[in-house]
Protein backbone atom coordinates (compact mmCIF):
# COMPACT_ATOMS: atom_id res chain seq x y z
CA UNK A 1 0.00 0.00 0.00
CA UNK A 2 1.26 3.49 -0.87
CA UNK A 3 1.88 5.85 2.02
CA UNK A 4 -0.34 8.90 2.34
CA UNK A 5 1.10 12.36 1.80
CA UNK A 6 -0.14 14.84 4.37
CA UNK A 7 -0.72 18.50 3.58
CA UNK A 8 -0.72 20.02 7.07
CA UNK A 9 -1.74 23.44 5.84
CA UNK A 10 -5.17 22.26 4.72
CA UNK A 11 -5.44 19.25 7.11
CA UNK A 12 -6.12 17.16 4.01
CA UNK A 13 -4.62 13.73 3.46
CA UNK A 14 -4.07 12.41 -0.06
CA UNK A 15 -3.77 8.69 -0.69
CA UNK A 16 -3.04 7.15 -4.09
CA UNK A 17 -4.58 3.72 -4.52
CA UNK A 18 -3.28 1.53 -7.33
CA UNK A 19 -5.97 -1.15 -7.09
CA UNK A 20 -9.39 -1.95 -5.64
CA UNK A 21 -7.65 -4.09 -2.98
CA UNK A 22 -5.55 -1.09 -1.86
CA UNK A 23 -8.74 0.98 -1.59
CA UNK A 24 -10.32 -1.80 0.47
CA UNK A 25 -7.24 -1.96 2.71
CA UNK A 26 -7.55 1.78 3.41
CA UNK A 27 -11.23 1.29 4.29
CA UNK A 28 -10.37 -1.64 6.54
CA UNK A 29 -7.92 0.51 8.50
CA UNK A 30 -10.60 3.18 8.91
CA UNK A 31 -13.11 0.53 10.03
CA UNK A 32 -10.77 -0.56 12.82
CA UNK A 33 -10.55 3.02 14.15
CA UNK A 34 -14.21 4.04 13.71
CA UNK A 35 -16.36 4.84 16.69
CA UNK A 36 -20.09 5.10 17.27
CA UNK A 37 -21.62 8.14 15.56
CA UNK A 38 -19.01 8.51 12.83
CA UNK A 39 -20.16 9.70 9.42
CA UNK A 40 -17.93 9.20 6.40
CA UNK A 41 -19.09 11.20 3.38
CA UNK A 42 -17.94 10.03 -0.06
CA UNK A 43 -17.89 12.03 -3.30
CA UNK A 44 -16.63 11.02 -6.73
CA UNK A 45 -17.69 9.82 -10.15
CA UNK A 46 -19.38 6.50 -10.80
CA UNK A 47 -16.75 3.76 -10.71
CA UNK A 48 -14.31 5.83 -8.66
CA UNK A 49 -14.03 3.26 -5.86
CA UNK A 50 -16.53 4.42 -3.24
CA UNK A 51 -18.09 0.99 -2.75
CA UNK A 52 -14.62 -0.62 -2.65
CA UNK A 53 -13.79 1.60 0.33
CA UNK A 54 -17.04 0.56 2.04
CA UNK A 55 -16.17 -3.12 1.51
CA UNK A 56 -12.96 -2.49 3.44
CA UNK A 57 -14.80 -0.57 6.16
CA UNK A 58 -17.13 -3.52 6.64
CA UNK A 59 -14.10 -5.81 7.04
CA UNK A 60 -12.54 -3.43 9.56
CA UNK A 61 -15.80 -3.37 11.52
CA UNK A 62 -15.86 -7.20 11.38
CA UNK A 63 -19.36 -7.36 9.89
CA UNK A 64 -18.65 -10.55 7.95
CA UNK A 65 -21.10 -9.62 5.18
CA UNK A 66 -20.84 -9.00 1.44
CA UNK A 67 -21.19 -5.29 0.70
CA UNK A 68 -23.03 -4.09 -2.40
CA UNK A 69 -24.01 -0.61 -3.54
CA UNK A 70 -27.40 0.51 -2.16
CA UNK A 71 -28.21 2.74 -5.16
CA UNK A 72 -31.73 1.40 -5.56
CA UNK A 73 -32.41 0.59 -1.90
CA UNK A 74 -30.94 3.94 -0.68
CA UNK A 75 -29.49 2.27 2.44
CA UNK A 76 -28.08 -1.09 3.45
CA UNK A 77 -27.71 -1.86 7.14
CA UNK A 78 -25.01 -4.30 8.20
CA UNK A 79 -25.22 -5.50 11.80
CA UNK A 80 -23.22 -8.14 13.60
CA UNK A 81 -19.88 -6.38 13.63
CA UNK A 82 -18.14 -4.30 16.24
CA UNK A 83 -20.57 -1.48 15.33
CA UNK A 84 -23.53 -1.36 12.93
CA UNK A 85 -22.59 -0.09 9.47
CA UNK A 86 -25.10 1.99 7.50
CA UNK A 87 -24.24 2.33 3.81
CA UNK A 88 -26.31 5.17 2.36
CA UNK A 89 -26.39 6.13 -1.34
CA UNK A 90 -27.89 9.51 -2.24
CA UNK A 91 -27.34 9.18 -6.01
CA UNK A 92 -31.07 9.05 -6.82
CA UNK A 93 -31.96 12.00 -4.55
CA UNK A 94 -31.31 15.58 -5.62
CA UNK A 95 -32.22 17.78 -2.66
CA UNK A 96 -31.92 17.89 1.09
CA UNK A 97 -35.72 17.86 1.29
CA UNK A 98 -35.87 14.58 -0.68
CA UNK A 99 -33.27 13.06 1.65
CA UNK A 100 -35.25 14.07 4.74
CA UNK A 101 -38.49 12.89 3.08
CA UNK A 102 -36.90 9.48 2.44
CA UNK A 103 -36.19 9.18 6.17
CA UNK A 104 -32.42 9.16 5.80
CA UNK A 105 -31.60 12.04 8.16
CA UNK A 106 -31.16 9.68 11.15
CA UNK A 107 -28.26 8.01 9.34
CA UNK A 108 -26.58 11.35 8.61
CA UNK A 109 -26.58 13.01 12.02
CA UNK A 110 -24.95 11.02 14.83
CA UNK A 111 -25.92 7.51 13.71
CA UNK A 112 -26.11 4.62 16.19
CA UNK A 113 -23.12 3.03 14.43
CA UNK A 114 -20.98 4.16 11.50
CA UNK A 115 -22.66 5.74 8.46
CA UNK A 116 -20.97 5.86 5.08
CA UNK A 117 -22.76 8.19 2.68
CA UNK A 118 -22.10 8.04 -1.06
CA UNK A 119 -22.83 11.27 -2.96
CA UNK A 120 -22.71 13.17 0.35
CA UNK A 121 -22.59 16.51 -1.48
CA UNK A 122 -26.33 16.11 -2.07
CA UNK A 123 -26.83 16.33 1.70
CA UNK A 124 -24.20 18.98 2.40
CA UNK A 125 -25.00 21.36 -0.44
CA UNK A 126 -22.47 24.16 -0.23
CA UNK A 127 -20.83 22.60 2.81
CA UNK A 128 -22.03 25.08 5.43
CA UNK A 129 -23.86 22.31 7.30
CA UNK A 130 -20.81 20.12 7.74
CA UNK A 131 -19.98 20.96 11.33
CA UNK A 132 -23.49 21.72 12.60
CA UNK A 133 -25.10 18.71 14.27
CA UNK A 134 -22.42 16.24 13.19
CA UNK A 135 -20.07 14.41 15.48
CA UNK A 136 -17.02 12.88 13.83
CA UNK A 137 -17.20 13.52 10.09
CA UNK A 138 -14.69 12.42 7.45
CA UNK A 139 -15.15 14.01 4.03
CA UNK A 140 -13.65 11.92 1.22
CA UNK A 141 -13.18 12.85 -2.45
CA UNK A 142 -12.32 10.22 -5.08
CA UNK A 143 -10.67 11.09 -8.37
CA UNK A 144 -10.05 8.57 -11.16
CA UNK A 145 -6.42 8.77 -12.31
CA UNK A 146 -6.28 5.66 -14.49
CA UNK A 147 -7.85 2.27 -15.06
CA UNK A 148 -7.19 1.12 -11.48
CA UNK A 149 -5.47 4.16 -9.95
CA UNK A 150 -7.45 6.50 -7.69
CA UNK A 151 -6.63 9.64 -5.75
CA UNK A 152 -8.46 9.59 -2.42
CA UNK A 153 -8.37 12.88 -0.50
CA UNK A 154 -9.89 13.12 2.95
CA UNK A 155 -10.16 15.35 5.96
CA UNK A 156 -11.75 15.01 9.37
CA UNK A 157 -14.18 17.68 10.51
CA UNK A 158 -15.88 17.82 13.89
CA UNK A 159 -15.26 16.16 17.20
Amino acid sequence: MTKAAVNYWKHMVTFISHSPSETQTLGEAWGRECGRGWVIGLSGDLGAGKTQLVKGLARGLETGVKVTSPTYALVHEYAGGRLPLYHVDLYRLDTREQIIGAGLEAYLIRPAGVAVVEWVERWLGGGSEVSRGLGRFRRVQFKILGETEREICYEDIGS
